[in-house]
């Protein structure tokens, strides 16, 4: 399907939020898979060609958190989450080249659900500072990085989400440090995914550069928020509520039920 001039529109500005989204919270990618697969082209190919735009802002958000002074003592004390994330990350890229992804979806909005009374009951929790006397290289934060980051690799929708509670309530780090981490994590686990997805075939360019180029412009602008606002967490923490009941919204069909009685 060629595209038209309002729908590369659409998709830059829809990248856009989606960037912001990304950088501040997570679960930008369920309106950038809804605009891929709305303009035409199949859940498996609007899967990989996700993973353009993801690259570009990854890289411009790491770009300007590196500018932090707290980047280099992060990952320099967090290299194991990303040699736990990346392998898995790669399994899951090569099984969602190759599988279905239509029966990941109850196990994912189940998973939301409990995610959004988690984050609503225990709001203290998301506002603490980095606990750097916390000893994180437990079995259990083993498992749930190889967990995240397989999922990452197979849909990458609500992955920003999930690692963001499993870096502030299991491995007891800052909302902000969380998300620092969360994006440099991102950009080396869509770097091998993309190049699978390439391979098979399933990226389409002329449907994820716009996209790109969108999420681009908003990852520079929320990465500014994030390093700069002094109240960033809070505002983190509420975008994370609002994307995690749009998740919940999308993924059991609310909107539609609630269309169709009227």
């Amino acid at each position: 399907m060629e595209l038209v001039w309002y729908q590369y529109l659409f998709l830059f500005i829809g990248g856009t939020i989606a960037g912001v989204i990304n950088t501040l919270a997570g679960n930008g990618s369920t309106l950038t898979l809804f605009l891929l697969m709305a303009f035409g082209l199949p859940a498996n190919v609007a899967n990989g060609t996700n993973r353009i735009g993801l690259l570009f802002q990854s890289l411009i958000v790491t770009k300007s958190f590196s500018k932090s002074t707290r980047f280099k003592p992060l990952l320099k004390d967090s290299w194991w989450i990303f040699a736990i994330t990346i392998p898995s990350a790669i399994a899951g890229a090569i099984s969602a080249s190759i599988m279905d992804t239509e029966s990941l979806k109850s196990v994912i909005g189940i998973l939301m659900v409990m995610m959004f009374f988690i984050i609503l009951i225990k709001p203290k929790h998301w506002f603490r500072e980095t606990d750097h006397d916390k000893n994180r290289k437990t079995i259990l934060n083993f498992l749930l990085f190889i967990g995240i980051g397989f999922y990452a690799g197979f849909i990458q929708m609500g992955t920003g989400v999930f690692f963001l509670a499993i870096m502030v309530l299991g491995a007891r780090y800052s909302l902000v440090d969380a998300n620092i981490l969360k994006i440099v994590t991102i950009l080396l686990i869509t770097i091998p995914a993309l190049a699978i997805y390439l391979y098979q075939g399933q990226v389409n360019w002329e449907y994820g550069l716009p996209l790109a180029f969108g999420q681009a412009v908003g990852a520079y602008f929320a990465a500014k928020f994030v390093i700069h606002h002094p109240k960033a967490n809070i505002w983190i923490h509420r975008l994370l509520v609002i994307m995690v009941l749009v998740a919940i919204i999308k993924i059991f069909g609310i909107y539609e039920l609630v269309i169709s009685l009227f």
